[in-house]
């Protein structure tokens, strides 16, 4: 009876993920093992999918790309977050420069494409006149780095407001005692701010290998998977497999592998934040 007001209190917010989360999760678990078509009728076949899912080299293709993906954006958006958190801290134009940063992410997807279609387009882009840009919509490596440019540009706004709280939280009594004893700049950073920002340098590494994993909407609107599968992450497999070949029991098995794979990452997640606090 004690606890009863706090069950109480928790029901809604229970409520609401068992109807949002739970429900559709268990219904995917479902679906990933029949074969549908979406028009046809469901047909069960057990755990088939997900032996044809381990054996397509087309997936264990999509899950390479998706690594490559991840490798390439994920320290760039580390070091990049946590480089320009330190180089705007203090100075007079932080708040307007962290603006600018965080504005990308408040544009729609779709503009957000098109500008950069507008711009980067290799024939006739605007930018292409005055600057060499790559032939990104015809060689692999180009193609990929343009979806984790844009990918950058999208989120590295978050990145940095989350390495610029946590550098505020750091005492300046700390930075004052480094450099009376002697410190430089680059040791006080190396030694005193670097690991103190842990925590968040952990949360960005986390949260961007996850993004990594549930990537699709910039390669869906740029790239569409191409050139020849160059950038089809597993996001995009997934939609291919679901919505072009109309194999939705195939689909739903994806679903469920990157689901695992993005609970892993989670685990990893709280382990290495619970490391950094002790």
């Amino acid at each position: 009876m004690r606890h009863l007001p706090l069950v109480l209190f928790s029901l809604p917010a229970l409520l609401t993920l068992g109807l949002f989360v739970l429900y559709p999760f268990l219904d995917v678990l479902r679906f990933s093992t029949w074969e549908w078509s979406g028009l046809s009728e469901p047909r069960p076949v057990g755990l088939r999918n997900y032996q044809d899912l381990l054996q397509d080299p087309a997936f264990w293709g999509s899950l390479w790309v998706t690594l490559k993906f991840m490798l390439l954006a994920l320290p760039l958006f580390v070091g990049l977050s946590v480089g320009l958190a330190v180089a705007l801290e203090g100075a007079p134009y932080e708040r307007f420069a962290k603006s600018l940063l965080f504005l990308p992410g408040l544009v729609t997807l779709g503009g957000a494409t098109l500008s950069w279609y507008t711009l980067f387009t290799p024939e006739y882009g605007a930018l292409a006149q005055f600057l060499p840009i790559p032939p990104w919509d015809r060689e692999g490596f180009w193609a990929l780095v343009m979806v984790v440019l844009f990918t950058l540009w999208r989120h590295l706004g978050y990145g940095v407001l989350v390495a610029s709280a946590r550098l505020k939280a750091i005492p300046k009594t700390l930075l004052e005692a480094a450099y009376v004893d002697g410190a430089g700049p680059w040791e006080a950073f190396c030694h005193v701010v670097l690991p103190l920002m842990r925590p968040a340098v952990t949360f960005l590494v986390v949260v961007g290998t996850i993004l990594s994993l549930q990537s699709y909407a910039a390669v869906f609107l740029l790239t569409r998977g191409g050139p020849y599968g160059a950038t089809r992450v597993l996001g995009y497999y997934l939609y291919e497999s679901g919505f072009e070949n109309f194999r939705l029991g195939y689909a739903a098995a994806v679903t469920v592998v990157i689901l695992l794979l993005t609970l892993l990452f989670a685990y990893a997640q709280l382990r290495l934040l619970r490391h950094g606090e002790e």
